[in-house]
């Protein structure tokens, strides 16, 4: 093996240690300068490592660890599995901020985090037709801004939210529960071959690890540390994706809810984030661009604006409005152009996209 190799199969090892979580890890490696000194070092000196204690120096000179390293090794070769180390340049720069992020991350897939805005769409297992809508529609009003969409590629808001990106040609990651020699839930193993092509799929589990419904806790603080921003769809009043919501705000990112009528089961978890201001609540993708200030000008530069664009009724509709009557407030566009104001953020976002209005202060529009 080359220095590399070397250190991600003592770095496997390590992952492998019971006793050692991933803020202990970080701490060895970071003390020590690497993956493999921290198998070599002498008990003594480890003792002189703050939160280093008897048990974890057991652990780590257990020789079973380097037995199933070895065997990891072989799988992620065979399989043509790739790794990111937390000391390497190309580990998810954001994930790398959260104490607690894996050393090691397992991935499939072909990947560009460079320059672009990544956020992470949750939700429930059982997410309504309504649900599914406002995914849908978020994620399509998303797409001129080419985010990266991130879930976990379970049943529900997950399932939707990938397939949604694919739709829109979206890079696209699913965060895993488990290693990469199985897939969950199995009818989802479908998707595999399309996701891959312009994302793919990431874990810090190994291929030997039994699958336990726990994991999933583990896989939402990644979900959340790698991206910028959660979005909650819909939720009860419990479940992971209010897990995942609580890992962002720990993480200091931002979250989204959209908001539900006080009677409906799907809709309670998000209601409650934002009556706790745990979650800002957005309505449109328009809402998002704007709470985390994404730079509409510069991705309109980066694109060839046609001096005749495509406009959708109610896009006509919306020039014709501010050509005949000039710079508009929000509220005065609603009257006059009779479209209702979440559909109408949606349309002015895209308008300003296509390079035809431009946003002025007080809420204002204008054509360009």
């Amino acid at each position: 093996m080359n220095h590399q190799e070397e250190e991600i199969f003592h770095a496997i090892a390590l992952t492998k240690a019971k006793n050692i979580g991933d803020i202990s890890a970080r701490k060895l490696v970071s003390k020590l300068g690497s993956a493999k000194a921290v198998f070599k070092e002498k008990s003594k000196n480890l003792t002189l490592i703050d939160g280093i204690g008897k048990r974890h120096i057991e652990e780590i000179s257990k020789a079973h660890l380097l037995v199933e390293a070895e065997a990891e090794m072989r799988f992620i070769e065979k399989e043509n599995i790739n790794t990111w180390y937390f000391k390497d340049k190309n580990y998810p720069k954001r994930l790398n901020q959260c104490q607690d992020a894996p050393i090691l991350l397992f991935h499939k897939g072909n990947f560009d985090f460079q320059n672009k805005p990544i956020i992470s769409i949750v939700g429930t297992r059982k997410i309504t037709a309504h649900g599914v809508d406002v995914c849908q529609k978020i994620i399509e009003d998303l797409s001129p801004l080419n985010p990266v969409i991130v879930s976990g590629f379970a049943f529900g808001t997950d399932i939707t939210a990938h397939k949604a990106a694919l739709d829109n040609n979206l890079q696209n990651i699913a965060i895993l529960g488990h290693g990469l020699d199985k897939m969950y839930p199995v009818v989802h193993s479908r998707y595999i071959s399309a996701v891959e092509k312009n994302g793919g799929f990431i874990t810090d589990f190994t291929s030997d690890e039994k699958f336990d419904r726990k994991n999933f806790v583990k896989r939402n603080r990644i979900i959340a540390g790698m991206t910028e921003a959660t979005i909650v769809i819909e939720s009860a009043e419990k479940g992971g994706s209010l897990i995942t919501a609580d890992f962002a705000n720990q993480y200091n990112r931002e979250v989204f809810a959209i908001p539900g009528r006080p009677q409906d089961r799907y809709s309670i978890g998000c209601n409650d984030l934002i009556k706790k201001n745990q979650a800002h609540l957005i309505t449109c993708a328009a809402d998002i661009v704007y709470l985390l200030n994404w730079d509409i000008e510069k991705e309109k530069a980066g694109k060839q604006q046609s001096l005749f664009v495509d406009l959708n009724e109610n896009e006509k509709k919306v020039i014709e409005v501010l050509t005949e009557n000039g710079k508009k407030e929000l509220d005065d566009l609603v009257i006059k152009t009779d479209i209702p104001g979440h559909q109408l953020a949606s349309i002015l976002l895209n308008l300003e996209l296509k390079g035809k209005i431009r946003p002025l202060p007080g809420k204002q529009y204008e054509t360009i």
